[in-house]
């Protein structure tokens, strides 16, 4: 009797194990239906299939919980691991029905907020249609609007450009500022303008000490072509 009993509560869990795995992969399908951007009106035959199939999947897994209970019951000397084997078997079905319907009111949720605001757009255009005018006079606020909007960022560009300019002026103020301060204090230290002089006619004289080469090496260069 005994060993019959084992190989029974063996078998049953072993379903249970597997109606619970199950379970959980029919709750990521069914939980994509509340995350779709175009959700139906109403249910689709795919969604209620699934539901449908969640639900018997609970159902068959409370049975399999009362046949463990009772088989359980039925032993002696009954196993403190079975007990809790048993009692972690109701916890997850108890959080899966939860889990069922949580999904199951996200997902009305959902379609409930597609059909309001589908019912919004068509009274829109109801209204509309039976209102060309306040349609046309509609249409040109919005036009108002983008035109406004567009000049704001005219507006933003243009004061950033005036901000931009005015800081190049001060910069360049500033850097007059320090040359002349330069050429001032140059022109206070004794000896520095004849010094700056000599420098500028050596310049000028390499300068044209380096034309005359240049210009005869072209004159040569004709010469032997």
């Amino acid at each position: 009797m005994s060993t019959s009993t084992s190989g029974g509560w063996a078998q049953l869990r072993q379903q249970a194990r597997s109606l619970e795995t199950q379970t959980d992969t029919l709750f990521h399908k069914y939980s994509q239906f509340s995350s779709s951007t175009l959700i139906p009106p109403e249910p689709s035959e795919e969604e209620r299939k699934c539901e449908v199939e969640i639900s018997d999947l609970l159902s068959r897994r409370e049975s399999l919980i009362s046949q463990l209970a009772r088989l359980l019951d039925s032993e002696l000397n009954q196993s403190a691991l079975k007990q809790n084997n048993l009692e972690r078997h109701r916890e997850i079905l108890a959080e899966h029905r939860k889990e069922f319907q949580r999904l199951k009111n996200a997902i009305k949720e959902t379609r409930d907020k597609a059909n309001l605001l589908g019912t919004v757009r068509a009274d829109i255009e109801q209204y509309r249609s039976q209102n060309p005018a306040a349609a046309e006079a509609e249409y040109m606020l919005d036009e108002r609007r983008r035109i406004d909007n567009s000049h704001n960022i005219a507006d933003s560009v243009l004061s950033q450009a005036y901000a931009v300019n005015e800081n190049f002026g001060i910069q360049r103020e500033t850097l007059a500022n320090v040359q002349r301060r330069i050429v001032g204090a140059a022109s206070q230290v004794p000896g520095i303008n004849s010094l700056i002089g000599r420098i500028g006619a050596k310049r000028r004289r390499d300068g044209i000490i380096l034309a005359v080469f240049i210009a005869f090496c072209f004159l040569m260069l004709l010469y032997f072509r």
